[in-house]
């Protein structure tokens, strides 16, 4: 290998856009970006980072534009995989109107306070931080509404307004996800063992001129008694495939 100095023509970006102050240099890598001299991926776009872009593509006003800007075919595509989500505003609901969409008990919300009063078995709902914070991710400042005591719920859906004029949150429906058997390797037993968990597929992309190619798919699986999703330590990590035939993760 030469010795010296090499231009370095891509890097891979592992922090989040919130965390740039705490990146040495960070806008003499974003510099370099603009004027081509590098290339980042992921890429610096901030409305990818941006959970409140869900409740946009949910929102019946905004309907006609997504269908028009999309096509109908990959706008009920995209509004049946992506969950309902509602940006919590704390702005005053007229009192002849209600949050779109957002029903409790098969009655319409009409304040927030609303869904602070739900039952247990009515708020199986998930509160999250949107926008760039320091909480917005690994689950950090997320609340489970089932999972919650009543005055543990309230309170989170308080803070959760309080925040909104430096870090917007967002509620979304939620929805328990399938249960597979996936084998790991137990490092201090030297063993192969298995586990029963929920899995969360992380989809990558990479754009080759005009076309965004799946890239690759990282599956984290969890045990089954974690609400919430993430690379915690119990959990299990492994790359996908995908195949002709579907898979039985049981057999």
């Amino acid at each position: 290998m030469e010795a010296g100095d090499r231009p370095i023509g891509l890097i891979y970006r592992f922090y989040e856009l919130f965390d740039l102050p705490n990146i040495p240099k960070s806008e003499l890598i974003q510099y370099a970006a603009k004027k081509g001299l590098v290339s980042v991926t992921p890429p610096y776009k901030p409305a990818l980072e941006e959970k409140s872009a869900f409740a946009l593509l949910h929102h019946p006003v905004l309907a006609p534009y997504w269908r028009t800007e999309l096509g109908e075919e990959l706008f009920v595509h995209l509004t049946t995989m992506m969950p309902r989500t509602w940006v919590l505003d704390p702005a005053p609901v007229p009192h002849t109107a209600v949050i779109p969409g957002l029903t409790i008990g098969g009655r319409a919300v009409t304040n927030w306070s609303d869904l602070a009063a739900a039952t247990q078995k009515q708020r199986h709902f998930v509160l999250k931080p949107s926008g760039f914070s320091e909480l917005a991710w690994g689950s950090r400042g997320v609340s489970v509404g089932h999972d919650l005591p009543q005055h543990d719920w309230t309170a989170a859906i308080e803070a959760a307004l309080a925040a909104f004029p430096r870090t917007p949150y967002v509620l979304q429906e939620f929805h328990k996800g399938r249960q597979y058997q996936v084998d790991y390797f137990d490092a201090p037993s030297g063993e192969i063992r298995t586990m029963a968990g929920r899995a969360r597929l992380s989809p990558y992309y990479f754009v080759t001129g005009e076309t965004a190619e799946l890239a690759g798919i990282l599956a984290t699986v969890c045990p089954p008694d974690k609400k919430v999703i993430h690379g915690m330590k119990d959990a299990v990590m492994v790359p996908c495939a995908i195949t002709e035939q579907p898979i039985n993760p049981h057999s």
